[in-house]
């Protein structure tokens, strides 16, 4: 949320407390800047007759919203008289409502709140008692300026937090489709292409040209291409009348800003766009979910619309990318979402050259090696958590730094409540976004238990993976999870990722090998002994994480057979030792 939004939902809760500890039955809840409408004792009254007439509780509503607006295509309802409905979802403002006793105690009960608060309200109406006036009966100012951001609120379906004990897919699919953007360079451009990422849409973005086979796609107006959401690509800004044509329920979004510099494919755009149906965003608007939700007709998520520095137009790189110089790999069942891409033959990814931005790339890098021989306890964090497909309980105590080998993380079987196991982990206490990761690991060969180096984020949930399994210490396996959103979006779905197999030829138990994974913001390299096995551009099946990222290695019995093999207990306790790890990164 912005601060603006932290603020208001602060207001609205310190009275749900009062109102909690108070003698008072019903109380008025007004914002600062409201007005009444003409009539409004009158509709007041009106209404509140005829929920009394209904009521045959102790409480007749949890809340009734005098003030509100519903979404553009209309809330849910169900009229319970002549002047009340009970909402089903939909309605957004929270600057006019009476709240009882009962229901100020059950919204604390449901705390906390995820989201601007009229957002994280609507979510809680199916166990609330809510009512609303026929229309309307207060309203806000508008002749002085708010200082709340704008929050539209959901109108056909809930999406967002989930908990970390759940899997969970992403199953919204946007139904209007294609969408296109343009806009001149820092009108916010890259701020809706990951606000539309965010809604569902699988959107290709700043870039100078698409690859060659979605643009032929794409001008045939064929319905097997990749993304459905294109934002910022030059190349098309000259197609804008063709796309028109060939998509005529398309919609357009043009990106403008009071600073921005327009060229001349943008002046023109609009002429070409003409009877198209278009809506303009700015970049200084407080109430983007608002304009974009409407103009797309879908629920915006819990969470604030993302603020991004503009990307530019990046370039593609020419010619075929070398593929002999990586290892073949199997690729297993992947999560199907909007931010992985089916397998195709002809599907490469998109490999682009990144535009150097001297503020969002550290100038001097952090540089770290640590040969583990003591624990530094500055750097390093030992994880007493756990997670869903986790057997054990990881503990401090399992892992032990031992002369000439380094830190050796060990599983062993024994109750701890929550869990029959006990494993080890080591986290680094700092974020990195970018750069080169690597470690010295002789794995477990235990089957059941699973060896990991990675990077790892939530809100939202994005990760890059190196896992060896126990039952095929022969054979790596690279993952790569991503959500959209920026710093706090409640996305963290996915449950297989996309992975790949690779055969490593030798068995990473017998011995400690070199693992290292290098990321940048437009690829990622996975390297074994220094030889680079895997690769992946953007959007080969995912795009690039681009969030900073804690680095994890750890030791831990799986609940997944299929990941793993099945635990053997008499094979218990069982190490994987880390002789070294070793950073460069921003």
């Amino acid at each position: 949320m912005s601060r603006p939004e932290i603020a208001v939902a602060c207001s609205h809760i310190d009275v749900w407390r009062q109102v909690a500890a108070s003698n008072h039955e019903y109380v008025l809840v007004l914002e600062d800047d409201v007005w009444f409408k003409s009539e409004f004792a009158t509709h007041l009254d009106q209404a509140w007759g005829e929920i009394e007439a209904e009521g045959d509780r102790k409480s007749n509503f949890d809340i009734l919203y005098l003030s509100y607006e519903e979404v553009k295509h209309g809330a849910p309802k169900t009229f319970l008289s002549s002047n009340v409905f009970r909402p089903v979802r939909g309605l957004w403002h929270l600057s006019g409502y009476v709240i009882s006793r009962e229901g100020a105690e059950k919204l604390l009960r449901l705390l906390p709140c995820r989201g601007p608060v009229d957002l994280w309200i609507n979510h809680q109406f199916g166990v609330l008692d809510v009512c609303a006036t026929r229309r309307s009966i207060i309203s806000q100012r508008r002749d002085i300026s708010s200082t709340n951001s704008y929050s539209i609120l959901p109108a056909l379906t809930k999406i967002g937090a989930i908990t970390s004990e759940g899997a969970s897919l992403f199953h919204v699919r946007p139904s209007e489709r294609p969408v296109f953007a343009f806009g001149p360079g820092g009108s916010g451009l890259s701020s809706l292409a990951m606000a539309l990422s965010m809604l569902g849409y699988r959107c290709c973005n700043d870039l100078q040209a698409l690859p060659v086979p979605e643009l032929e796609m794409l001008l045939a107006g064929r319905g097997d291409r990749v993304f459905d959401a294109y934002v910022n690509i030059r190349s098309l800004a000259g197609e804008a009348r063709v796309l028109r044509e060939r998509y005529p329920q398309a919609k357009f979004i043009i990106t403008t800003s009071k600073a921005g510099i327009a060229d001349d494919n943008n002046l023109n755009i609009l002429d070409d766009l003409n009877g198209a149906d278009i809506v303009v965003l700015h970049l200084e608007a407080s109430n983007k979910w608002q304009v974009v939700c409407e103009h797309l007709r879908c629920a915006p998520p819990a969470c604030s619309f993302p603020e991004l520095a503009d990307l530019g137009q990046r370039q593609l790189l020419g010619g075929t990318i070398e593929g002999d110089a990586v290892l073949s790999c199997k690729t297993p069942r992947r999560d199907k979402s909007p931010w992985v891409v089916e397998p195709r033959q002809w599907w490469q990814g998109i490999h682009s050259v990144p535009i150097e931005r001297g503020s969002s790339i550290a100038a001097t890098p952090v540089r770290v090696s640590d040969c583990l021989t003591f624990l530094d306890t500055r750097r390093w964090l030992l994880r007493d958590d756990t997670f869903t497909d986790n057997l054990a309980l990881f503990r401090p105590s399992n892992v032990e730094i031992r002369s000439g080998t380094g830190a050796a993380l060990s599983i062993r079987r024994e109750s701890l409540g929550v869990r029959e196991y006990s494993a080890a982990s080591l986290t680094s206490r700092d974020r990195y976004l970018f750069g080169r990761f690597e470690a010295m690991i002789k794995a477990s060969n235990v089957p059941g238990v699973v060896t990991g180096f990675f990077l790892h984020r939530d809100s939202p949930r994005q990760e890059i993976d190196i896992e060896i399994a126990g039952n095929r210490t022969d054979r790596l396996l690279v993952n790569v999870f991503y959500n959209p959103g920026g710093e706090g979006a409640k996305f963290d779905y996915g449950y297989r990722g996309a992975a790949c197999y690779i055969d490593l030829g030798f068995d990473a138990s017998e011995s400690d090998h070199r693992f290292a994974i290098e990321w940048g913001p437009c690829e990622i390299l996975w390297f074994v002994d220094n030889r680079l096995v895997h690769r992946r551009a953007e959007w080969d099946p995912t795009p690039i994480p681009h969030l900073p990222m804690a680095l994890h290695v750890n030791a831990w019995p799986s609940r997944s057979i299929e990941l793993a093999g099945r635990l053997t207990n008499r094979r218990l306790p069982t190490t994987t030792f880390i002789r070294s790890i070793a950073l460069e990164a921003n």
